[in-house]
């Protein structure tokens, strides 16, 4: 087969993978690894800032996610939610085509259990240099198209010392009044709040209680 763009150390991919040959990948190498239809697709480990504001993100979603599962009564297979960092969402059976936000809300799964795009409520990226507009509409799009329903961004400070922003989007079908107009994309994410420090507590219904503090994002 002839190769894709070289990877780190100039390692070279197969046109095409299936999710067998990539899990014989050395683990330092397919964790960076994502496929679409096949398609391997090379991504970066992300740096000590980007990871420490992931894992300050999904603390502050699974305080909110365990107060909702108590304030329901009981856990059942509507009030129930797991909240997890870079973890595989996979878009079909065979697992040809999968993602890996940086961090996500699930309902809740058997233990070692697959996450495939319909048990998945929220995914979210911390922004970082190579999270280029491209490649930001890309993800969003096949996000969308899978039904997830709220998709977040974290962006940070110049400096990565801080969280500047936090953004929330609804998965929405696009309608227009003109019939003979197809938009490219009619289903994608709409823009329903941005939060700044100077904006108070971030706080939003769905997909349930959400209340987080800037000191809950604090390095």
């Amino acid at each position: 087969m002839s190769a894709t763009v070289p990877g780190p150390s100039g390692f070279d991919l197969p046109e095409l993978m299936t999710w067998d040959e990539l899990a014989e990948l050395p683990e330092e190498l397919a964790r960076n690894i994502e496929l679409w239809d096949g398609v391997p697709v090379w991504g970066r480990r992300p740096a000590t800032a980007h990871q420490r504001f992931m894992v300050r993100a999904r603390n502050a979603l699974e305080t909110n996610a365990r107060r909702a599962v108590r304030d329901a009564g009981a856990p059942c297979a509507k009030h129930c939610w797991e909240v997890d960092v870079e973890t595989n969402v996979f878009f079909t059976a065979d697992k040809s085509s999968f993602l890996t936000p940086d961090f996500l809300i699930r309902r809740c799964q058997p233990l070692n259990a697959d996450t495939h795009a319909a048990d998945v409520v929220l995914v979210g990226e911390v922004l970082s240099g190579s999270d280029t507009p491209s490649r930001r509409t890309w993800k969003m799009d096949r996000y969308a198209r899978a039904g997830i329903p709220w998709y977040w961004e974290v962006e940070l400070s110049s400096d990565r010392t801080a969280v500047a922003s936090v953004r929330a989007s609804a998965r929405a079908t696009l309608s227009v009044t003109d019939p003979s107009v197809k938009p490219l994309r009619p289903i994608s994410y709409a823009l329903i709040q941005e939060w700044r420090p100077a904006d108070g507590d971030i706080v939003l219904p769905h997909p349930f209680d959400i209340r987080i503090t800037w000191d809950d994002l604090a390095p």
